[in-house]
């Protein structure tokens, strides 16, 4: 009696855990699916670098827009100059040490590139939209993500519910064959059967636990939520009929599906997106037409003007007839650097020419563009094989999975109320007497088996169910 008293203890703290987990749950909020697929999507790292991506996108457009406007362009300069250098200003050579300062203002546009510049713009579009289905595509894979999870945590909490049955009918048991014991009635060795078989079940109850425990931590970090916040989803009633298999075939799914999934629009905007980039590496062929215009002034130290003049004195330059000197005055200048105001207005130039460039030969640059965009066209119509060939490829499997899962939802479905009317007759018989320990642990043990591979085939069907009815345009619930 004494190792009853123990697995009757143990037996109570699991069921107690089992039920104060069961009325916190009732405490917290519970999270629908809809709910846990909304709230993956506000929290999910990937999603967040999937949209910044988006942002580049957007952004590479916007740029290859402006791109057809003038270029405007300013500059300044202010600089020391040493040694013998000819002045730009006067033109003239000097040694001495001055500052000087240049100031510039140009602008530049394309007239001509080969449409270059307007089928970057429309590849960037393009690329923008294929990013938008990108976005989609990742919206898409975290909601069957989420849906796995959660529907894995309904069937973890199943199996925990037929564990804490299973346990409760062999606590049962064992409380009635201890008494039949302690009459008399049965030899000790049917206890220790029963009891052994409660133990089987306590570790059942817990394995079952641990994995309801470990599916809820799935969950949570699909959805981001904190360690320490405990959450609980709501568990509706889910009943399968027998006669509900899958309507359409895959071929079916597959066509209605290839017209949704954004993975397939992206992959057919792809190509689309390389075509313009063979288009701009045709472009680097055609001769470029451009259009410039500058204004420019400067300012050096070595500039100078007189601001004065004294005479100092006079020279001859030439002698007369009758043999006389001719005399000039000989001036000296004062003289100052000319003000800066007055250099700028002196200097101010400016400049607008055509300037066309020929290409003739660029070291095979060209050539070398326009066969890198051929090979990345045909990867991409490569690319759009390769995921309509992956999306039938799921939706095949998917309906493979969930035809099979069904049959084996309705086998065993069968065999478990054969198996559960078997039970309570063996249960009777046990009762009474008529049965030993081994032969109705034995029934009851196949009975638990049978119920376990029902909900794993139930479970497994509605997974497969939801993805069909997803890819044929229906949202994630329950």
């Amino acid at each position: 009696m004494h190792k009853f008293t123990i697995y009757s203890f143990f037996a109570f703290l699991l069921l107690f855990s089992f039920f104060i987990n069961t009325a916190r749950a009732q405490q917290n909020r519970v999270w629908t699916l809809e709910e846990c697929i909304e709230h993956a999507w506000e929290n999910n790292l990937h999603l967040q670098q999937q949209k910044l991506t988006l942002g580049i996108a957007r952004e590479n457009l916007s740029q290859s827009r402006a791109n057809l406007f003038p270029s405007l362009n300013a500059s300044a300069s202010h600089a020391y100059n040493f040694g013998r250098r000819v002045d730009p200003f006067t033109n003239e050579f000097s040694t001495e040490s001055i500052q000087s300062n240049n100031f510039s203002l140009s602008t530049a546009v394309n007239i001509f590139n080969g449409f270059q510049l307007q089928n970057a713009i429309k590849q960037n579009a393009i690329e923008l939209e294929a990013t938008r289905f990108d976005l989609d595509k990742t919206y898409n894979d975290i909601a069957l993500m989420v849906a796995s999870a959660y529907l894995q945590v309904l069937f973890a909490g199943e199996l925990v519910e037929n564990a804490v049955n299973q346990l409760e009918i062999s606590r049962l048991q064992v409380e009635r064959t201890a008494r039949l014991v302690e009459a008399g009635t049965l030899p000790r060795g049917a206890l220790l059967t029963i009891q052994a078989q409660m133990a089987t079940e306590e570790l059942q109850l817990v394995n079952a636990q641990n994995q309801l425990d470990l599916s809820y931590l799935n969950l949570s970090q699909l959805l981001f939520l904190p360690p320490e916040e405990e959450f609980v989803i709501a568990s509706p009633d889910i009943d399968l009929e027998p006669e509900e298999e899958p309507g359409q075939s895959p071929m079916q799914v597959f066509q209605t599906a290839a017209q949704q999934q954004p993975e397939v629009k992206s992959a057919e905007l792809r190509i689309v997106s390389a075509e313009r980039g063979l288009d701009i590496a045709r472009g680097g062929r055609y001769p470029m037409l451009s259009l410039r215009g500058a204004l420019g002034t400067g300012y050096s130290e070595a500039s100078i003007e007189p601001v004065g003049s004294t005479v100092v004195g006079v020279e001859p330059i030439a002698v007369t007839a009758s043999g006389e000197d001719v005399f000039v005055p000989v001036f000296a200048y004062d003289t100052r650097i000319k003000p800066f105001r007055n250099q700028v207005e002196d200097n101010f130039n400016q400049s607008v020419g055509l300037y066309l460039t020929i290409p003739i030969f660029n070291n095979y640059q060209t050539r070398s563009a326009i066969s890198r965009s051929r090979i990345n066209l045909d990867n991409a119509r490569l690319q759009n094989q390769i995921v309509r060939e992956q999306l039938f490829q799921t939706i095949q499997q998917a309906h493979a999975d969930a035809t099979a899962a069904l049959k084996r939802y309705t086998a065993t479905d069968k065999n478990v109320e054969a198996l559960e009317e078997s039970f309570r007759y063996s249960e009777q018989r046990f009762n009474v007497g008529m049965m030993n320990s081994v032969e109705y642990n034995d029934a009851k043990n196949r009975l638990a088996a049978a119920q376990s591979e029902m909900l794993q085939a139930k479970y497994e069907y509605l997974f497969r169910m939801k993805i069909l009815d997803f890819y044929m345009g229906n949202p994630l619930s329950l």
